[in-house]
């Protein structure tokens, strides 16, 4: 959970978009040689707390700790005021700097879910990643058949599809830990198509080209197969 030279606004970037209240990482400040910056995620906004190291110790606010496991475990039993709101925070959830990613799709954007842990021992190291994906697929309709274009976004473990790639609010969201199968289909007579089979209703996509419909599948196994295993392990 130490990321080196992580600004300050990609920290809060990455804490915001995938972290949860608690979730935590440390970085260099860019204020002195000695000093660091723990940033620490509430919950809807990141605080930043000075850490300095000074010779074998670290020192925080008016405690200090003789290593940073120390302090991460300190403050993981009792809460951390930020500033001046009196907001309460405790270190719940450290946010890794390696995560593991599929190697079957290597553009996709990996970010991090991490396990619930009390302390900094109890990271995980091979914590769920979250790759995500979207682009415009064909999609056909429940009642009646027809094919209509969809842009569809791929995060966690949720599939939406939009009107177009313009609007806000999801035509759908599909919850991928009900799906129990994606694969090639070639009963619709048409090119690149593939389907989400979920307990009421399989869905038929198509995309531009097989190896646009490929990366799409592959990615969406994986999120499968990742899922299971996470459910396998509790």
């Amino acid at each position: 959970w130490y990321h080196d030279n992580l600004t300050r606004h990609a920290a809060e970037a990455l804490l915001l978009s995938n972290g949860q209240d608690g979730s935590y990482l440390l970085r260099k400040s860019n204020e002195r040689e000695n000093l660091y910056a723990l940033s620490v995620r509430g919950k809807d906004s990141v605080k930043h707390f000075h850490v300095e190291h000074i010779g074998t110790s670290f020192k925080f606010g008016f405690n200090e700790f003789s290593s940073l496991k120390e302090l991460v475990t300190h403050f993981a039993n009792q809460p951390l005021i930020g500033s001046e709101t009196g907001t309460l925070i405790v270190l719940k959830h450290p946010y890794p700097r390696k995560v593991e990613e599929p190697s079957i799709y290597e553009s996709v954007r990996v970010h991090t879910a991490m396990q619930t842990g009390r302390t900094e021992s109890d990271l995980v190291p091979n914590a769920p990643s979250l790759g995500t994906k979207e682009g415009y697929l064909i999609k056909q309709g429940k009642i009646v058949k027809n094919w209509k274009t969809r842009w569809f976004t791929l995060h966690r473990n949720e599939l939406k599809y939009f009107k177009d790639q313009t609007a806000t609010e999801p035509i759908r969201a599909l919850d991928l830990t009900e799906c129990s199968a994606v694969q090639f289909d070639y009963s619709q007579e048409r090119v690149n198509c593939f389907c989400l089979v979920f307990p009421l209703r399989t869905y038929y996509l198509c995309a531009k080209t097989g190896v646009e419909a490929d990366e799409w599948i592959k990615i969406l196994r994986w999120k499968l197969v990742r899922w299971r295993a996470v459910l396998h392990s509790r």
